[in-house]
């Protein structure tokens, strides 16, 4: 996941959190959608700027993503899940707006490994979260695997409480994420703690 602010000029600044204020504009890139999130004070020219540096961005890749705008107060779905990790917070949102189902890529992913290729981040999330909605698991089974990820992720050391993960996992019960969207956050996140243990 990459996290962008988008400045009045134009300008896209890395960032590593959130803060959700609400002049700002943000761009999340989360390889399957780009997210545009809009501030409730935000400027017009600031958001012509997100939608466009979105496309840009978009553009350059070889399967494009979906891009989703998101307002202030009226977070949905799969976002209001990572919200918590984007601005190191807990907090329960509820939302029953639809939208388009998360497809993943298997068949893209495995022509790179037919032919030889070394997987990027995105096509180990899509290799995961395909193998994850095999498995037979549960709904409710695979958001607690979610709760316990983010909350590994938010607190850095020691392992979540059994309280912080039953919280944790009724908040993304009522987040309305499709199973597929659960299990593409369960991969992303399995992986980048991995990856942050291997360092």
């Amino acid at each position: 996941m990459k996290l962008y602010s988008v400045y009045e000029n134009g300008v896209l600044k890395k960032i590593n959190r959130v803060d959700f204020n609400d002049k700002k504009v943000y761009l999340i890139d989360d390889f399957k959608i780009y997210y545009l999130w809009f501030g409730s004070n935000s400027s017009e020219k600031k958001k012509e700027f997100g939608k466009k540096r979105a496309k840009d961005l978009n553009n350059k890749r070889k399967s494009p993503a979906k891009i989703q705008i998101i307002n202030q107060n009226q977070e949905f779905g799969t976002f209001m899940v990572i919200m918590d990790i984007l601005k190191g917070s807990l907090k329960n949102e509820d939302s029953n707006a639809k939208r388009d189902e998360l497809v993943f890529e298997l068949e893209d992913t495995l022509e790179l490994i037919d032919a030889g290729l070394e997987l990027d981040l995105e096509a180990e999330i899509t290799l995961k979260a395909h193998k994850i909605t095999q498995e037979g698991i549960s709904y409710e089974d695979l958001s607690k695997r979610l709760a316990e990820s983010q909350l590994i992720l938010l607190k850095g050391k020691g392992k979540p409480l059994a309280s912080e993960i039953k919280k944790k996992t009724e908040e993304i019960l009522k987040s309305t994420s499709t199973f597929e969207e659960l299990a593409w956050l369960v991969s992303e996140l399995e992986i980048l703690i991995k990856k942050k243990q291997l360092k």
